[in-house]
């Protein structure tokens, strides 16, 4: 219970850390959030002082102290109010992202689980019959596949098994004939609109889980432990996975839960390939669009993402090695 509560404890104290580095981060910058909009409507001709007044009145531009901005920002966190989009006016900045958000998860965290998963797996494998084909073919492969940056990896299979062999579809999340529903035909065409997104990410991917777990496995089968199972008459199979890859599985497990984390935020250029309508999407037209209100939910989710992941491993960490809670 004492290494829990410390935890948590650190967790709430960097959550706070990192809301109030997000409300000052904006105000550090030049210009108020409503210059944007109207340096758009100057290109017509001069914008009046009350032309202003009224866009920043419509946008929900802070005013007052910085006490009483910080005190309003935090109850609009706590209600997930982050305002309206500049970029796609007048949709609300929680709408975007409630819609976004199902894709980036339903494709990269499924995708990145099961990457983690295989990659884990195929390491302890390797690592038990080193020397063997077992151990060569999947770390060769592994090392080659992770060489390959995402977006070229997503343009080589866009091109290939998009354009030339037409067998998936080359942009979307679903067709346009399709309507959005618990239906077959809409969970059907978003699967096969999902495969070439979600297979870019397991290829460029999986070699990192193989290779790092394969490393951890070798070294922990070294230790004295090990030696003193197989000297008692252990399986084979017993001293794997419920000696060896259980230690060797902490420093990858350490790197899933940074990884898993980062879900949220997508993969922004495979999202950006393949007009993919998740988050890694939104984040990129947001940007391009100086669309602050919408950056700053994105950033503020993305980073809360990262903490509650790491707090989840800092646990399952407690869990698995004893040690950590002394």
């Amino acid at each position: 219970m004492k290494y829990l509560l410390q935890k948590f404890g650190l967790f709430v104290l960097t959550l706070w850390a990192a809301i109030t580095l997000n409300f000052f981060l904006p105000r550090l910058m030049p210009g108020s959030p409503a210059d944007a909009a109207i340096a758009k409507l100057s290109q017509n001709g001069p914008v009046s002082d009350a032309t202003r007044a009224a866009i920043e009145a419509q946008l929900g531009v802070p005013t007052g102290s910085v006490w009483d901005q910080y005190v309003t920002y935090l109850g609009q966190v706590a209600r997930l109010d982050f305002g309206v989009s500049y970029t796609f006016y007048p949709q609300s900045v929680a709408s975007m992202v409630s819609t976004a958000l199902p894709y980036t998860i339903g494709l990269v965290g499924i995708v990145t689980i099961l990457a983690f998963v295989i990659g884990t797996l195929i390491g302890v494998a390797a690592a038990w019959r080193r020397g063997t084909w077992l151990d060569s073919l999947p770390t060769l492969t592994g090392s080659f596949l992770s060489t390959f940056p995402y977006f070229w990896t997503a343009l080589l299979l866009l091109f290939f098994l998009g354009y030339v062999l037409h067998w998936f579809p080359t942009t979307g999340a679903y067709s346009a004939t399709t309507t959005p529903g618990f239906t077959w035909e809409f969970i059907s065409d978003l699967a096969i609109h999902a495969v070439l997104p979600a297979l870019t990410i397991l290829l460029t991917s999986l070699g990192g889980w193989i290779i790092g777990m394969r490393n951890a496995m070798i070294n922990t089968l070294g230790q004295d432990y090990v030696t003193f199972a197989e000297a008692n008459g252990l399986r084979g199979r017993t001293i794997a996975l419920r000696y060896a890859a259980r230690n060797a599985i902490l420093p990858n497990l350490t790197g899933f839960g940074l990884t898993l984390g980062g879900v949220v935020g997508g993969s922004i250029l495979v999202e950006q390939v393949f007009g993919y309508p998740g988050i890694g999407y939104l984040l990129f037209n947001a940007v391009i669009g100086q669309d602050y209100p919408l950056m700053q939910a994105l950033f503020l989710m993305i980073t809360v993402s990262v903490l509650i992941a790491n707090f989840l491993v800092d646990i399952l960490y407690g869990v698995l090695d004893p040690r950590t809670r002394r």
